[in-house]
């Protein structure tokens, strides 16, 4: 209910897959706790090595307003499972359930000062996590511009490691042979999925040509049955955007893209008298080099392009600065081998999406950022390593 108000989450949505992950997330960190070791070297002279993984310290955590919820618990889990203590940052505009995160935390009984919530603006709370001294590691998730600033801050200070997930502007690739309205439902849930502000919504849409037409028909049959509205509602697919400032940006990119050429096929309009809805919004007749194409929007936004060869649409996936996901769609294994090999990305989804998984590392290449959330990756960035070395007299063997 806290990020139901807070971002205008779908509060069902929040109820069967926001909330159980993140319990599921939780145990899964738990369950590795007593799992992490270092190794017994073999050393080349008369000398006993091991080495040691220890929690790297304090932590600071700088979570994004789009999954609450979710960013809190792929950034505290880990962090915590590892020994580490953590102060996190929440969103100025979601910091409701992070603060309740807090109290159930001390509920349960976790100490004092293991795990803080620390609410605020970015240039003045966020800034202070980044740049603190007696912050030994920083983890963020956000957009690509602050990512930078926090790195910057970060070597400025203490030059603590960090870790950055951001922005995406991911493909979602249609071959010939794909079942048609699996495809449709597919590009529609990785489009609009939270009102299309999730990082790697599947907004760029590459479809082969010889299905090409029928799949604009279905997509935007399908996009104009979308119920827009009240996010407590359970008939309501597609919530308001987060705030002002986001609808506003959102509204300019649909606005742009008519400028620069594009073909509105629905949607590209507020919904209702007051909030901050918008329609489903389709466009075809895309370029690559279109704003919509090559920036990152966080709105419920799609573009359509067609594509002809296996050799084009790799190339076309790649034309983007970001790296942080991908889809693909076909019946053909070999097709999935070659395409989910070429496309430089953090995450390939095949026939699916949004497969998030606790055991699969998730993070970018390219300016996604680096650093992986999720998997035994995501616990190993909280730990570091320490050689321990004593000698080794009269021993039989080395």
């Amino acid at each position: 209910m806290l990020d139901t108000v807070d971002a205008g989450k779908l509060f069902l949505v929040g109820k069967v897959w926001d909330i159980p992950g993140a319990a599921h997330l939780l145990r899964y960190y738990a369950g590795a706790a007593d799992k992490i070791h270092g190794e017994t070297l073999k050393m080349a002279q008369r000398m006993h090595g091991y080495t040691l993984k220890e929690p790297v310290g304090v932590v600071g955590h700088i979570v994004p307003w789009n999954y609450p919820t979710t960013m809190f618990f792929f950034k505290v889990s880990p962090a915590l499972a590892a020994g580490c203590t953590v102060v996190v940052k929440p969103a100025e505009q979601t910091p409701l359930s992070a603060l309740f995160y807090a109290h159930l935390a001390r509920e349960a009984g976790v100490p004092d000062g293991v795990l803080n919530v620390v609410p605020g603006f970015g240039p003045t709370a966020g800034a202070a996590v980044a740049s603190h001294m007696d912050v030994d590691k920083l983890s963020f998730t956000g957009s690509t511009e602050v990512g930078r600033l926090v790195m910057k801050a970060a070597a400025e200070s203490n030059l603590k490691p960090i870790s950055l997930e951001l922005g995406g502007k991911s493909p979602v690739v249609i071959f010939d042979d794909a079942d048609l309205d699996m495809a449709v439902k597919l590009v529609n849930f990785a489009t609009y999925t939270n009102k299309g502000e999730i990082c790697v919504a599947g907004s760029r849409v590459y479809v082969q040509e010889g299905i090409y037409d029928a799949f604009v028909k279905k997509a935007a049959e399908l996009a104009k049955k979308s119920v827009v509205g009240d996010p407590f509602n359970p008939r309501v697919n597609q919530g308001p955007q987060v705030d002002k400032d986001q609808y506003e940006k959102v509204l300019k990119y649909i606005d742009i893209g008519m400028r620069e050429g594009a073909t509105l096929v629905t949607g590209g309009k507020p919904c209702g008298d007051k909030g901050y809805y918008i329609e489903p919004t389709i466009f075809t007749d895309v370029k690559d080099d279109m704003s919509i194409v090559q920036d990152e929007i966080f709105g419920p936004v799609m573009a359509l392009m067609k594509f002809k060869t296996v050799e084009e649409v790799i190339q076309k996936a790649n034309n983007t600065r970001y790296g942080l996901a991908a889809g693909i769609v076909t019946k053909n294994i070999d097709i999935a081998n070659t395409v989910s090999r070429s496309i430089r990305a953090g995450a390939i989804w095949i026939n699916c999406y949004l497969a998030f998984d606790p055991d699969a590392p998730f993070g970018g290449y390219k300016m996604s950022g680096f650093g992986k959330d999720m998997g035994m990756d995501g616990l190993e960035k909280y730990l570091q390593t320490k050689t321990v070395v004593t000698p080794l007299y009269n021993t039989p063997w080395l």
